[in-house]
């Protein structure tokens, strides 16, 4: 190797980590821009991130990289520690955002007159020989809010990961070329970190046992034999990657004891779980109806009550029949310990307690729980909520918003020429598209807002303290996202457009909010679909 192309081949390294950290900065803006309310506890890594960039840059000879970091760093200089970011100054900081996000484009991007996208998320790296498939799946992650980045080679992959930890990597088994190479990069990247990263393994070959135990030993979650198309793909890497953060456990306590009550709300607030304590039994109703846990901690004997009563009491409620509810006392007699769940318990620990038997007990509890009304309420394709738990949550949003005298919007989708999906691609690809436009949702919508499958191809979205007009735009901007959204299909590939009609609550009931949402959704299917009406009444 000559001097020249030892020269470019460093260039291009050190380019690619001075790219790589402006995507750091990119990723830390997006969760500032995302929740205001909480930018202040952002404000330390976005400027550590901005100035490792500026360092990178100016070493490295990269001028529009550093140029558009000092920018951004002088104005940091006029935003307060952990105060909230005011939106003159981030109107100011989105300009040079949008300034670097142009000098981060890749190669392949420079043709593309659009503005660069942002992505919320941690990247997904991408190992596979197969470069088409590679570029598909980077097209088609981008436009579900993930940033994906391709590498040609272990030690760029390898060198990526020490700047930044991917949320999940898909791997081929042989990326490299030889036998099992990607096992062995992968196996030499997790040594690396804390936590393992999660792995999606792919292969042309149906690997032998001892292929998969050490793809499944080194952080394999999915071996896929053979190659699956990128609408399968996406659907695994949305299950591991931290878009869906698990809520922590809603847990009541009632114990007579203040002192009791109180060290097992630190214990369960130490574990990320939310706690709510009570020490007077004749206050459960109240807390039940307040607080709606998912799981319920009884002492057994108090004053005036024991908590087998208490129990029954709570299991007289249909919507708490399934909860658990574990006791707490020193009683030790196994005969009266099953008698007592035979009144409503679902476990028993003894007292004094221990904090890690608790934890574990309640995620044991909690874990099946969620499980067991995921079955009630959501739709098992989708996972989305149902049509009775929908028309539920509607029903709550409007006393809600009676009682904060707040605007509700309530909105239904119909994908248009669903049946043509079907009979032209089969039903697999048809529920694909559903699941394809129920993650769409989810991740363009906040988290107050509910979204459900209706039935069939409609979906209903409610829009807690949302105006009809603005409920309006942000549906209108996802309907024109989704539209542009390649649907894959074996070797090829088809588009999908969705109608969609919003009404906003005046103070009727749900079912009559309902029909006048269904009235503006055929409004928009009159008027040649793919398009969004709001209810005029």
């Amino acid at each position: 190797m000559n001097d020249e192309s030892q020269k470019e081949k460093l260039r291009q390294h050190f380019a690619r980590r001075v790219t790589t950290q402006a995507r750091v900065v990119l990723d830390t803006w997006q969760k500032i821009h995302a929740d205001r309310s909480i930018s202040g506890a952002h404000h330390s890594e976005f400027t550590a991130a901005t100035d490792k960039l500026v360092r990178y840059a100016q070493r490295f000879e990269m001028a529009s990289h550093a140029d558009a970091g000092r920018k951004i760093l002088g104005l940091l200089a006029d935003w307060p520690a952990d105060a909230p970011l005011d939106e003159a100054l981030e109107r100011q900081i989105q300009d040079a955002i949008e300034a670097l996000s142009r000098s981060t484009l890749r190669r392949t991007d420079q043709d593309n007159s659009e503005a660069p996208q942002q992505f919320r998320r941690t990247p997904v790296y991408i190992a596979l020989a197969n470069t088409e498939m590679a570029g598909r799946l980077i097209r088609q992650l981008e436009f579900f809010g993930f940033r994906a980045s391709a590498f040609g080679s272990a030690e760029e992959l390898i060198e990526a990961c020490a700047l930044h930890k991917p949320e999940t990597i898909l791997m081929d088994v042989n990326f490299g070329g030889a036998v099992n190479a990607g096992l062995a990069t992968i196996e030499q990247l997790q040594e690396r970190h804390d936590t393992p990263i999660p792995i999606i393994f792919m292969s042309d070959e149906d690997g032998t046992i001892e292929t998969r135990l050490r793809a499944s030993r080194c952080g394999g979650e999915e071996f896929f034999y053979p190659a699956v198309d990128p609408g399968q793909l996406i659907e695994k890497i949305e299950t591991y990657t931290h878009g869906n953060t698990v809520e922590p456990y809603k847990v009541l306590v009632l114990d007579d004891s203040r002192a009791q009550a109180k060290y097992m709300e630190t214990v369960l607030k130490k574990a990320g779980m939310t706690a709510h304590i009570i020490t007077d039994p004749m206050q459960i109703i109240h807390a039940l109806e307040e607080f709606s846990p998912e799981i319920i901690i009884l002492d057994m004997y108090m004053p005036g009550c024991t908590g087998m009563e208490i129990a029954r009491v709570i299991r007289q409620q249909d919507r708490f029949h399934s909860v658990p509810i574990i006791y707490l006392s020193a009683e030790e007699d196994v005969t009266k310990q099953l008698h007592a769940m035979s009144l409503g318990g679902d476990d028993f620990l003894t007292k004094p307690i221990d904090p890690k038997h608790l934890v574990a007990t309640i995620h044991n509890r909690g874990r099946r729980a969620r499980s067991l009304l995921a079955l009630m309420i959501r739709d098992s394709l989708t996972g989305l909520y149902n049509h009775t738990h929908t028309l539920h949550l509607l029903d709550q949003e409007i006393v809600r918003a009676r009682q904060k005298d707040q605007p509700l919007s309530f909105a239904m989708i119909d994908i248009d020429y669903f049946k043509k999906v079907n009979d032209t691609f089969g039903h697999p690809i048809g529920d694909r598209v559903l699941r394809s436009l129920s993650m769409f949702l989810k991740q363009r919508l906040r988290k107050t807002d509910h979204i459900g499958r209706y039935g069939g191809e409609e979906f209903a979205i409610i829009l807690p303290n949302t105006r009809p007009s603005d409920a309006r735009n942000v549906l209108n901007e996802i309907r024109e996202r989704f539209s542009e959204l390649h649907q894959p299909a074996g070797d090829r590939e088809f588009n999908v457009t969705f109608s969609c009609g919003v009404a906003a609550w005046q103070g009727e009931s749900s079912q009559a909010l309902c029909e006048r949402a269904d009235r503006a959704l055929y409004d928009s299917k009159n008027a040649g679909r793919n398009c969004v009406s709001t209810s005029s009444e």
